[in-house]
């Protein structure tokens, strides 16, 4: 069990962005590529719920502890998705698009 996750590691920043990238891919995986689009809004919700059951369990935080909980769900869901990733210019090209000619291009033009 010393392996697994733990509710401490939930808790973390690196174990809640794991889980959330782990819970969205499986849940896009049983769904099928129906569920290519809907899949950072399930991260969304995951990291949200994560954070907030985390801000419940928080006994010495004040009231603040739910808006600061909001802007927590956000950066485990942006560690999970890489925020990098999200416009399409950054992203890697797919194998489909290597396959269709579609290579990334190291030099590009300013203009």
């Amino acid at each position: 069990m010393n392996d697994l996750f733990t509710w401490a590691a939930l808790g973390s920043l690196t174990g809640a962005s794991a889980a959330t990238l782990l819970t969205t891919n499986v849940i896009g995986g049983l769904i099928g590529p129906s569920a290519d689009k809907a899949r950072k809004w399930i991260a969304l919700g995951i990291a949200l719920a994560l954070s907030y059951l985390t801000a419940a369990f928080a006994t010495d935080a004040g009231a603040e502890k739910w808006i600061i909980a909001f802007f927590n769900g956000l950066v485990i869901f942006s560690a999970a998705l890489g925020i990098n990733q999200l416009p399409p210019g950054n992203r890697q090209a797919t194998p489909i698009q290597l396959a269709q000619g579609n290579e990334p291009r190291f030099i590009r033009s300013w203009a």
